[in-house]
């Protein structure tokens, strides 16, 4: 989903860290065209040192970034086996990518939004967070994890001004929809568009999205 949500963001400079900027080099000539400003960095966020490469080029092209959201993610092994075949390095990896990835970025920008004028910061989170889907155990228990993060640092970073939440973004036509459930019917799953307007809605709206919350974008229902 981080091509559309580069796209819909615009306002905000888009900078996107991906492990390759193909993807996204058409939607930043498109935001350039339009006289806006977007960049593209190459990372890795299953690779530790990557975290603060990222932070280094994105503060060095914008000075400050105000908005984060962590979209990136891995589902692990395919097809998705059971927890009880779920090998303890394929584990690890998807905690990497899904968990440990996101807290290095955001700790290594934090200096500069607790600094700056404060900040959002995004966790795009999964339903399978909050229900025990079989099959889906290394995922699931990765955007479980996210969304206490979530929780945790909405409490700690309350009082220099750097609002965290969770984002579940539903079943969207996605590749990685597609690879987890490849028999699925594209016509009943969600726009990627369509979630990335939403989340920039939730972004914006503070007083109904709140630090800590947990906010599931098709029905705009906000939980604590």
């Amino acid at each position: 989903m981080a091509r559309p949500v580069a796209y819909t963001i615009e306002k905000y400079t888009p900078l996107a860290p991906l492990l390759a900027p193909e993807p996204l080099e058409a939607v930043v000539g498109q935001i350039r065209a339009q006289g806006g400003t977007a960049h593209a960095v190459v990372g890795d966020l299953g690779r530790p040192a990557d975290a603060h490469a990222i932070a280094a080029q994105a503060t060095a092209l914008v000075s400050r970034v105000g908005l984060l959201v962590h979209n990136a993610s891995t589902l692990g092994p395919l097809p998705m086996p059971s927890l009880a075949d779920t090998d303890p390095e394929a584990l690890a990896r998807v905690l990497e990518v899904n968990l440990l990835g996101p807290f290095r970025l955001t700790r290594a920008l934090l200096g500069g939004m607790a600094l700056g004028q404060g900040g959002t910061v995004v966790h795009v989170s999964s339903d399978a967070a909050v229900e025990a889907y079989p099959g889906w155990g290394a995922y699931s228990v990765s955007k479980a994890a996210l969304d206490h993060l979530a929780r945790l640092w909405a409490v700690e970073l309350q009082e220099a001004g750097v609002r965290v939440l969770s984002v579940d973004p539903g079943e969207m036509d996605t590749t990685m929809h597609a690879d987890a459930i490849p028999d699925a019917d594209p016509s009943t799953l969600a726009d990627p568009d369509d979630v990335a307007a939403r989340i920039v809605d939730i972004v914006g709206d503070p007083a109904r999205a709140p630090a800590g919350a947990r906010v599931v974008a098709s029905r705009w229902e906000v939980r604590p």
